[in-house]
């Protein structure tokens, strides 16, 4: 496999990616941003916590879709994350019926 062939290998499977993420959007209340990974979540519970001077995140992911394409089986009913980098959490408008 050439290098090319790798390339349009991945920029095929982040393309799956992105148009699995925009049809599983609305099936989810909340987006979360770690400095790894990327998350669609109904459930989000975060709790900062000290150790010595250190401040890290826990957060805790109920019914979550993961972006990660190298991973077969992005649903995953409970994710839990510790970081001391910068988490974000935001909340998706509500869907209109």
């Amino acid at each position: 496999m050439s290098a090319e062939d790798l390339e349009r290998y991945e920029t095929e499977i982040e393309l799956q990616l992105y148009q699995e993420y925009r049809a599983v959007l609305p099936m989810f209340r909340y987006v979360v941003e770690t400095e790894r990974r990327f998350y669609l979540a109904n459930d989000v519970k975060m709790e900062a916590k000290g150790e010595g001077s250190r401040t890290f995140f826990e957060i805790e992911l109920g019914d979550a879709w993961v972006w990660d394409m190298y991973r077969p089986a992005r649903f995953v009913s409970s994710v839990r994350v510790v970081t001391f980098k910068d988490v974000n959490v935001e909340e998706l408008p509500e869907k209109e019926l």
